[in-house]
Parts: structure tokens; C-alpha cells; sequence
């Protein structure tokens, strides 16, 4: 078994692209001059560009499987050598292996142990969840627009209890869970809001080594994105300054938690750096091979990001730059390029139509003066780039220029944004702190301050070298320092600065301290070696401090087998109800594996108090389709009544590690995401007596609406009110003449408002209480009319508690951000 997995493994990831590279076109001598690590790795990246498209493609098509993609695979790489007549070998000017390519190992090696184990995150409510599921909803079912069978079972008439859309839309666009959109509620099309390249990845991963192999493709993408990031600097900077910087990412913080956290960010760094180096040995080294390379690896980060279209169009700018200073412009690089950029068009169009439709809006609203300075630059540039060429006047001013006008560029505004930039009016703080709070949580400034000098040294006399990659490392950090549009809380404060800018940065600082300025004095040879190599070591030793917490902690510890026991509660042909994102607790979350990892018939309620009259029509319909019909609720949900009765099967109380989040602070701490759940089975109507009063925090999930999550302090279990909360009462009889509830001001600071409760029944206010001190009874008298009116109707009523609250962050400088009430232990009615 394991030795048909590491087979599977080689056909995926190394035969398709050891056949293409060794193919005898294209000027095949001068791929068997490169050093044998950067052919292997050529071999690595070209085979996992081959499997990513051709899962693409059968996804799309709604007929990927794992056995069909070896089948593909195999079958291109023969019919490859079989027209190249078996002619595989690289001929005598093959470069053998040296001790050299004992670095990218070591560094596989060393990246491969930092970034395990990954995260636990299949659950949904945000961005890794989604994409962990996406892909293994093509591993598991073939497609990334799945044609949902739970969703198309739904009555259209009774969708929305369960699926939120627009209304009056040119299309249909409904939620089936956060990240999720159903396309159409007939046939049941779902598909998944971000695009497909890492969940195609995560999909191979799954098929290879099942939910761990899932889970563990985003660090395949992060010792990827080190190995990219040495190749491409060791053709620019050489061995020594490359595997330095390589090893710095390794240790950084920023590359450890995203290297085990899924995100799309990783695999760009590692499909960019690629990308960049295939683009500098097609367009400087004049290497034919690698223009098509080039231009596919282009195209596939198309379907990766929407923001890719930066590095493309950067790019594009370095080549006319390169063509209008001499070097070669090949068509080989344009052709694969357009015809990707046109499927993709109509990926972005089609099935991923609003995920596009955020930069659609984005770009729709800039306003005038920038669409005409867009219009200009872009005129400008195919101007300079159709006439440049033929004049050696601006040719040559160009060749001369701009490495110093980029260098002046990006020192000014570096400046700017560490020391002058500040918010003020539409500019937010996070925004205008965005370079200092990436330098000084992330890269620091030592580290900055060598990239600068770095990054002047390349400008000045690297950048012929390797125009692409300086152009779109000064691109991105242009933009992204400009507007980093993400509120810095816990790791997300920057992503954005993976791909290319940190390292990128790393790169020109290990430069600088290994490679230097020549000159006399204290940059002299004899001494600028060993000062590098100390700068080194001390900025390797603060990422590893730096690092040491998020190392040793993984994201979600445990919540797999919390998943898969839920999972096991709930049969093959049951339906799940689970409450609705505004409940008041996570439990949603579960949701979205249960359904697309463990698939179990799942729906999520539109709202946490939905209508009765609606929902008794579905269960009626629901019981002839399912054998049960099961409810998953934490927070509250308005789901009692007289049509049906609710019975509890199972409850769970369990908590997983996550890391702190801090606004504007750098996270240092490890918290826990607490998860309490009941599962509960609807049947008929009950028959006898049912229980009038509510213990608050135990299965009350059908009892409670607005209130904070279940608590249990010495053995008593209460929730926190809100501003407004409502407490489901079974039953009220016309002879009912008091409400009893039992109520702690849990503690409030002096500072805080008093806790005074005003209490509603059927609109009729009964009284307010001020809350003070532990927990104690506080009684509201029950006159005959309003008694009568709400025994009247035969079902559960609800009872409103409007409560002052006060929020313990504002007033105390506390991690909890809650508006809190009153604590509630219980209720009674005499």
C-alpha cells in the first residue's frame, strides 16, 4: 500500500514534468546545463502545474477522480516520449550533481519539519474552512459546482427557511453556508466563493493520503514556496545569499503559521517565484524553453487569486521594459499566456461570477482621474513599447534610468509610509501604519533597513538581471503598503505580503549582507563577509523567538475527531437542522464538514426564529424523504411548538486551542473556541403535559433567543443576557400568576450602568428588577388578562428581557468584547 502511494505520488508530482523537460525541443543543451537541483525541481513544478490544470478541467467538466488523473497523467507522459521517440536523455553537456544540491534539501527537509503538523481547520464561518472543503468536495464528488441533492430537495416555496438570496436579481444567488453560494435551487448547483487551484490541490492530497493528506497540502505549498524562492534567488544573488534567505523564511512567523493554515497566499508565493524564474530565463537568459513555461504558470495563478492579474500585468510591464532596452520578446510566452487568460474569463464569468463581482465593483467605482491615469500609463506604455525599440536614443535612456527611477521610487515612498504617513479622514489607521506594522511584527527594521539597501543595489546593477522580479516586488509593495484593506487582527493583519513581499525582502537583505556594496574601508571583502553572516545568524535567532510560540501550537487541536464523532450521531439518510449564523453561538460552523467532508444531509436555517407555519409544511414533507429529521442547536433557536415536539438525543461540551486575536497588537497568547452543542429529533406532537419552566443552559437551545453562549461556574449553568433577549416558555396557563426567574448581575464594575431588567409577555410589560449581587430569585406578577391571552393560543410564548448592558473590553481592558446583561439560571411559572 505504501508503495503504491509513493508511486501515485511520482506519476502526480515528478513523470509529466521529468518528460517535458527532457523533451529534445526547444534547445534541449541548455536545460542540461542548469545544476541538477533546479532540473529536478523544473520536473516538480512542471508536474504539478500539469496535475492542477488537468484537475481543473475534469472538475469543470464534473469527471475528476484521483484514478482518472494518474490514468491522464501516465497517458500524456507516453504519448510525450513516444513522440519524442524515447528520446529522454539530456545529452552530454548534462551538469552532474554537485555538493550544492545538498542546500534545496536541507532546506526541504528543515521546512518540511517547521511547517508540522497543519491545523485542524475543516470547520466553516471563514476562508480556510471553505477551501479545505471545496477540495475535498472534488475528491470526494468530481466537480467544484456540485449539484447538491439536499438543496434541490428543498420545496421552492420553503427555501427560504434554509437558503437566503437576492431578491429581484438578474440571477439567482442564493447561500447554501458562508462561502457558498447556490447557483441554482433546482438542480441544487453549489459552488464554493474562492477559486480552485489550492482546494485542486487539497483534492489531490485527499485522494492521496485521505483527510490528513488534505490538511497537510497547503505545507507541501509552503516547502514549495521556500524551494522557489532559493532557485530563483540563487540565479540572482548566488547559492549563498539564496539559501539564507530561503532559511529566514523558514524560521519567520508569518511563513510557519500560513504554511500549516490553509490559504491562498502560500501557494502563490510558491507558483509566483516559479513564474518569475522561468519568466528571467526565457526573457534575460534567452532560454527558448522557458517561455511557455512561463506563460502557463501565469495563467494557472490566474485561477488561483484575482489579484494575480498584479504580478501578470507587472510582469508584462518588465518585458516591455526588457524589449525596449534589447532583450527578446517571445511569442511562445504570450500564446499559452491568452489562451489560460481567456478560459479563465470565462471561469470568472460563469461558475465564480460573485466572487468576480467584488473587483467587478471595486474597479466600477474608482473614480474619473484614475481611470484616465490608467488609460494614459496604459497608452503610454504600448507607445514606449512599439517606438522605443527602434530609437537607441530612448532605448538607451531607458537601459539607464529606470533602475535608478525605481530605486529613488521606492526609497521616497518608504520613508514616507514608516515616518509621514498617519490616518486622517478616509485613511485608516491600518491602512497608513500598514509598512511599519508588517516591519515590526514580521520582518523588522534591521531587516528592512538591509532590504533597502538590497533592493539599491539591484536596481542599480541587477535589474537587466531580472526585471520582472524587481518590477512586480515594487508593484506589490506599492499597492499593498498604499491600502492593505484588512483590519490587523491575529496572523490575517498582512497575508497579502506573502507571496512575493516578504520574500522577496529577505532576498535583498541577505544580499546586502552577503554580497554588500564594493568599496573600501568597513565594506571591504575581509570584513563585509563575516558582518553579513552575524546579521544573519541574529535576525535567524529573533524569527525562531519570534516563531517559537506559534511552532509548538496548532490551530483547532482536536476538532477532527469532535467532528467525526458528531458525524457518527447522524445517519446516512437522517436530515440535520443545524441553527442558523445568528444564534448566538458557533455550532453553525459544524456544518459545512458535516455536509461536504463527512457527507450528511445538512441544512442551515436562514434565522434564528423562523416561521412555524413554514417549518411545519417542511417537516411534513422532510419525514417522507428522511428517516429522521434532527435539529444541532448552541445558541437559541424560536423552533418550539404544538405542531411537533422536540426531543434531546445527545449533548457535548468540548473546547479547541486558537490562537489570540488582537487588534493593532501583535498576538502572543493561545486561547480556546468554545463549542457546546444538543442534538435534538423532532417528532409529533406530544400528547401529555410539558414542562413549564426553563433551566437556562441546559438544553435550552429551543428556549433561549439573543443570548450569549451555555456557561457553567461551579456547577451551575446560566447564560448572559443582551441588550434584548427572549426566553421560549412551553406553556402559560389562564390560573399562571407569577414568573420567577433567577438572575446575577455576574459581577458588574461600578463603572457600568445598573442592571436594571425590564420584563415583557405578549407585549405587556410585567415590571423591572435591578439586578445586584450573585444569583437570587426576582418575581413578576402575572395579571388574569394577560395570563389568559397567552394561554389562549395553545402554543410556547415568549418572554422579553430588556437589560442595560455593559461591555467588559470598553470598560475593563478585557479580550471579551460581549455586550452583557444579566446572568439567567432559570425560569418558573406558579
Amino acid at each position: 500500500m505504501i508503495a503504491l502511494t509513493f508511486l501515485q505520488l511520482l506519476v502526480v508530482g515528478w513523470l509529466p514534468g521529468a518528460v517535458i523537460f527532457r523533451l529534445p525541443v526547444l534547445e534541449r543543451e541548455r536545460r542540461a546545463a542548469l545544476p541538477a537541483e533546479e532540473r529536478v525541481y523544473w520536473a516538480m513544478v512542471l508536474s504539478v502545474a500539469t496535475s492542477l490544470g488537468l484537475v481543473l478541467a475534469m472538475a469543470a467538466m464534473h469527471r475528476y477522480s484521483l484514478r482518472r488523473l494518474l490514468i491522464a497523467e501516465l497517458a500524456l507522459s507516453v504519448i510525450l516520449a513516444a513522440a519524442a521517440r524515447f528520446d529522454l536523455r539530456l545529452g552530454p553537456k548534462t551538469r552532474r550533481a554537485g555538493p550544492a544540491i545538498l542546500l534545496p534539501i536541507a532546506l526541504a527537509l528543515l521546512a518540511s519539519f517547521r511547517f508540522s503538523p497543519p491545523s485542524e481547520y475543516i470547520i466553516g464561518g471563514k476562508d480556510p474552512g471553505v477551501l479545505v472543503n471545496a477540495g475535498i468536495q472534488i475528491a470526494q464528488r468530481g466537480t467544484f459546482v456540485y449539484r447538491d441533492p439536499v438543496v434541490a430537495a428543498v420545496p421552492p416555496d420553503l427555501r427560504d427557511l434554509f437558503i437566503p438570496h437576492n431578491q429581484g436579481g438578474a440571477r439567482y444567488i442564493g447561500v447554501r453556508f458562508m462561502g457558498y453560494f447556490v447557483l441554482d435551487p433546482d438542480s441544487g448547483a453549489v459552488v464554493s466563493q474562492f477559486q480552485h487551484v489550492y482546494p485542486a490541490s487539497v483534492a489531490i492530497g485527499h485522494g492521496l493520503f485521505g483527510l490528513s493528506g488534505a490538511l497537510r497540502a497547503i505545507a507541501f505549498w509552503g516547502v514549495f514556496g521556500v524551494l522557489a524562492v532559493y532557485f530563483l534567488g540563487a540565479r540572482l544573488f548566488g547559492r549563498p545569499a539564496a539559501a539564507a534567505a530561503a532559511t529566514l523564511l523558514t524560521l519567520n512567523v508569518a511563513q510557519v503559521w500560513f504554511a500549516r493554515y490553509p490559504n491562498v497566499d502560500i501557494v502563490m508565493q510558491a507558483l509566483l517565484f516559479a513564474a518569475l524564474l522561468a519568466m528571467a530565463r526565457a526573457q534575460v537568459d534567452d532560454d527558448p524553453f522557458f517561455a511557455p513555461a512561463a506563460g502557463v504558470l501565469f495563467g494557472l495563478l490566474l485561477f488561483l487569486r484575482y489579484d494575480a492579474i498584479v504580478a501578470v500585468s507587472a510582469t508584462l510591464g518588465a518585458v516591455a521594459l526588457g524589449y525596449v532596452s534589447g532583450q527578446r520578446m517571445r511569442w511562445t510566452f504570450f500564446a499559452p499566456l491568452a489562451v489560460l487568460s481567456a478560459l479563465c474569463a470565462w471561469y470568472l464569468t460563469g461558475p465564480l461570477r460573485e466572487y468576480a463581482n467584488l473587483p467587478i465593483v471595486f474597479l466600477s467605482h474608482l473614480p474619473l482621474w484614475q481611470y484616465a491615469a490608467l488609460g494614459l500609463a496604459a497608452a503610454a506604455g504600448v507607445t514606449l513599447t512599439i517606438t522605443g525599440r527602434r530609437s537607441p536614443a530612448v532605448s538607451d535612456t531607458v537601459n539607464k534610468y529606470t533602475p535608478l527611477a525605481l530605486t529613488v521610487l521606492v526609497v521616497v515612498a518608504a520613508i514616507y509610509a514608516l515616518y509621514f504617513r498617519h490616518p486622517g479622514g478616509r485613511l485608516t489607521d491600518y491602512d497608513a501604519y500598514s509598512l511599519r506594522t508588517f516591519v515590526s511584527f514580521y520582518l523588522t527594521f534591521p531587516a528592512f533597513i538591509a532590504a533597502m539597501v538590497g533592493f539599491a543595489v539591484v536596481a542599480r546593477s541587477l535589474f537587466w538581471k531580472d526585471p520582472a522580479f524587481v518590477v512586480t516586488l515594487t508593484t506589490f509593495s506599492l499597492l499593498l503598503f498604499y491600502k492593505i484593506r484588512i483590519v490587523p487582527e491575529h496572523f490575517w493583519a498582512a497575508r497579502r505580503f506573502l507571496p512575493i513581499i516578504l520574500p522577496g525582502m529577505l532576498l535583498l537583505a541577505a544580499a546586502a549582507a552577503l554580497t554588500g556594496v564594493r568599496g573600501r574601508l568597513l565594506w571591504s571583502r575581509a570584513l563585509r563577509g563575516p558582518i553579513g553572516v552575524v546579521f544573519l545568524a541574529l535576525l535567524a535567532v529573533q524569527y525562531v523567538r519570534a516563531a517559537k510560540p506559534v511552532a509548538e501550537h496548532v490551530e483547532y487541536e482536536g476538532m477532527i475527531p469532535k467532528v467525526e464523532q458528531l458525524a457518527s450521531r447522524v445517519g446516512d439518510n437522517d436530515l440535520l437542522i443545524v441553527e442558523s449564523r445568528d444564534a448566538g453561538s458557533d455550532v453553525h460552523v459544524l456544518a459545512l464538514p458535516l455536509a461536504y467532508t463527512y457527507a450528511r444531509n445538512v441544512l442551515v436555517l436562514s434565522n434564528a426564529a423562523p416561521d412555524k407555519t413554514m417549518f411545519a409544511a417542511f417537516l411534513q414533507r422532510a419525514r417522507d424523504r428522511y428517516r429522521r429529521v434532527l435539529f444541532l442547536g448552541g445558541g437559541g433557536t424560536d423552533l418550539l411548538s404544538s405542531l411537533w415536539s422536540v426531543t434531546p438525543l445527545s449533548s457535548e461540551r468540548f473546547r479547541v486551542p486558537e490562537y489570540e486575536s488582537a487588534r493593532n497588537a501583535y498576538p502572543r497568547a493561545v486561547e480556546f473556541k468554545d463549542f457546546e452543542y444538543t442534538l435534538y429529533a423532532f417528532g409529533p406532537p406530544a400528547t401529555g403535559p410539558v414542562e413549564a419552566g426553563v433551566d437556562v443552559g441546559v438544553n435550552d437551545d429551543l428556549n433561549v433567543i439573543r443570548f450569549h453562549a451555555k456557561e457553567l461556574v461551579e456547577g451551575r449553568t446560566f447564560r448572559w443576557s443582551q441588550r434584548q433577549s427572549s426566553l421560549i416558555l412551553n406553556r402559560v396557563t389562564a390560573t399562571d400568576r407569577t414568573i420567577a426567574i433567577w438572575m446575577s448581575d455576574g459581577g458588574r464594575p461600578a463603572a457600568a450602568l445598573a442592571a436594571d431588567v425590564t420584563v415583557l409577555l405578549g407585549g405587556r410589560t410585567l415590571g423591572t428588577a435591578r439586578v445586584s449581587g450573585g444569583f437570587r430569585e426576582y418575581t413578576f406578577d402575572l395579571t388574569a388578562d394577560v395570563a389568559s391571552a397567552a394561554a389562549a393560543s395553545g402554543e410556547p410564548v415568549r418572554l422579553l428581557l430588556r437589560t442595560t448592558p455593559w461591555n467588559p473590553l470598553k470598560l475593563l481592558g478585557t479580550s471579551d468584547d460581549r455586550d452583557l446583561g444579566v446572568m439567567v439560571d432559570r425560569v418558573a411559572i406558579r
